[in-house]
C-alpha cells in the first residue's frame, strides 16, 4: 500500500469541497423536520462527554472477531439487549444474536459518526452488492445470484470495478441526504469527520486497514476485505455480509432506530449507568457485551474496578456473556488461539466473571482473559478459507 494520495483521490478531495458545504447547510436548514425525534434523543440522553483514544477504528484490527460466533451459537445467545465497542464488527455478532436493541458505546464521539454513516447505507440499500459499492464508492457491480449470491462473488464484482468521481459523489451524496435527517445535532466539525471517514473507504475501497495513531501499520492489521469474507471456528464465511438472511437482520434492525451509537466510557460514571437504566425501563436483559481488549487498558488502574461495578449495574440475562478479545505478544500466546491469526476471540460468561471478581481470583490480566470462558479447551484447527480475490488493479 503506497502513501502517496492517487490523482483520483486528491480529485475527490476538491469535489467534497463541493458537496459537503451543501450538507452543512441541509443540517442547519431550520425548514428541514427530522423523522422522528425518538433515535437523537436516546443517543443524547445516554451519552457522556467524548473521550481520546489513539485509534481511527474504521475498521477492525480483530482478524479472529468471527471465532467468537461458534461460542455464541454454543450459550444459545439470542435476543435481548446487545451492548458493543467499535465500529462493522458489531453487525456479525448481531446478525448472529438478533437481539431486540442493540446500544454501542465507544469512548470516541468518531464511533456515532461512522454509525450514522452505516445506518445512512442500511437504510438505503437493500442488497449487500449495493451496500458495500456504496460505502467504497464504487459502481453497485452486477452480480450472478441477486440476492443469494455469495459473498466471494459479490466481493469478486466489487473488485472489478473502479471508483469514479460520478460513482463517490453518488455514494456521498446518499450519505449527506439521510443523515441531517436522523435528528442529531451536529457541528460543521462532525460532517467534516464524517466526509474524512467516508473518503477512507473511498480512497482505500476493500484494501483499507486499521490505523493507529503515531504506531506504524501492524502486519496482522486485515483489511476490509479479510474481515469481509472471515469464517469462524468451522470455517464458514459468517460475516453480516456473508448471506443475505444475516444482512437483513441487521437492516432491520437500523431501519426501525434499533441500533443506539452512545459516546461513553466503559469505566465511567454516566453513559454506562444511563444504559442500565434505559434497558430496564424497557425491561430488556443484556445477552451479549462486546468490549475488545478494552481490559487490557483498564486492568492494574483504578478504573478497572468501576468497570466490573458499571457491568454488574447492568440487566443481565441468565447466560449473558463478554465477547473479548487477547493479543498475541501481550503475554504469549493464548490456549484458544487459532494457528495463524494473531488475535483470538473469547466468550466469557459475565457472571463468572463478577463472580470471580468478588472472590479474588482475578489477580492478573491473563486470568481476566483465560478464566470463566464459555468453552475453555483449545479449538480444533481450523481449516484455512480459500484465500480471499486479489484487488484489482488501480
Amino acid at each position: 500500500m503506497t502513501s502517496e494520495r492517487p490523482p483520483f483521490a486528491r480529485r475527490l478531495r476538491r469535489g467534497r469541497l463541493l458537496i459537503w458545504p451543501l450538507l452543512m447547510v441541509a443540517a442547519s436548514c431550520p425548514g428541514r423536520t427530522p423523522r422522528s425525534t425518538e433515535f437523537a434523543d436516546t443517543i443524547s440522553g445516554l451519552s457522556e462527554a467524548a473521550g481520546y483514544f489513539d485509534t481511527d477504528n474504521l475498521i477492525s484490527n480483530e482478524r479472529s472477531y468471527l471465532h467468537a460466533i461458534s461460542d455464541l451459537r454454543a450459550t444459545g445467545a439470542h435476543g435481548g439487549a446487545y451492548l458493543g465497542v467499535g465500529p462493522g464488527q458489531n453487525f456479525s455478532y448481531m446478525a448472529e444474536i438478533e437481539p431486540e436493541l442493540a446500544i454501542i458505546i465507544d469512548i470516541r464521539r468518531d464511533n456515532v459518526l461512522e454509525h450514522l454513516i452505516y445506518k445512512a447505507l442500511f437504510e438505503a440499500c437493500e442488497q449487500r452488492a449495493e451496500f458495500l459499492a456504496r460505502l467504497t464508492g464504487r459502481p453497485v457491480p452486477r452480480v450472478s445470484g441477486g440476492a443469494s449470491a455469495s459473498i466471494d462473488s459479490i466481493v469478486a464484482a466489487l473488485d472489478r470495478e473502479t471508483a469514479s468521481r460520478e460513482s463517490a459523489a453518488e455514494a456521498r451524496d446518499l450519505i449527506g441526504r439521510a443523515v441531517p435527517g436522523f435528528g442529531l445535532a451536529l457541528e460543521p466539525g462532525d460532517l467534516e469527520t464524517i466526509a474524512r471517514f467516508h473518503d477512507e473507504f473511498i480512497r482505500f475501497g476493500l484494501d483499507l486497514r486499521f490505523r493507529s495513531h503515531g504506531r506504524a501499520p501492524q502486519f496482522y492489521y486485515p483489511t476490509l476485505r479479510e474481515l469481509v469474507l472471515e469464517v469462524d471456528r468451522e470455517g464458514r464465511r459468517a460475516s453480516y455480509l456473508a448471506t443475505e438472511e444475516r444482512y437483513q437482520r441487521v437492516r432491520r434492525l437500523e431501519l426501525e432506530d434499533r441500533v443506539i451509537p452512545v459516546v461513553g466510557d466503559l469505566a465511567g460514571d454516566t453513559a454506562m449507568h444511563a444504559i442500565a437504566a434505559h434497558l430496564r425501563r424497557r425491561d430488556l436483559l443484556v445477552t451479549a457485551f462486546y468490549t475488545s481488549n478494552v481490559e487490557f487498558y483498564l486492568y492494574g488502574s483504578r478504573t478497572f474496578p468501576r468497570f466490573i461495578e458499571n457491568l454488574r449495574a447492568l440487566p443481565l440475562a441468565g447466560n449473558a456473556v463478554l465477547i473479548k478479545s487477547f493479543f498475541r505478544g501481550f503475554q504469549g500466546s493464548h490456549p484458544r488461539q487459532v494457528p495463524g491469526y494473531y488475535s483470538t476471540q473469547l466468550v466469557q460468561d459475565a457472571h463468572a466473571l463478577l463472580a470471580g471478581w468478588d472472590a479474588g481470583t482475578y489477580r492478573s490480566y491473563w486470568d481476566i482473559v483465560t478464566r470463566g470462558l464459555v468453552t475453555p479447551e483449545p479449538p480444533a484447527p481450523l481449516e484455512s478459507p480459500a484465500p480471499p480475490p486479489a484487488s484489482a488493479t488501480r
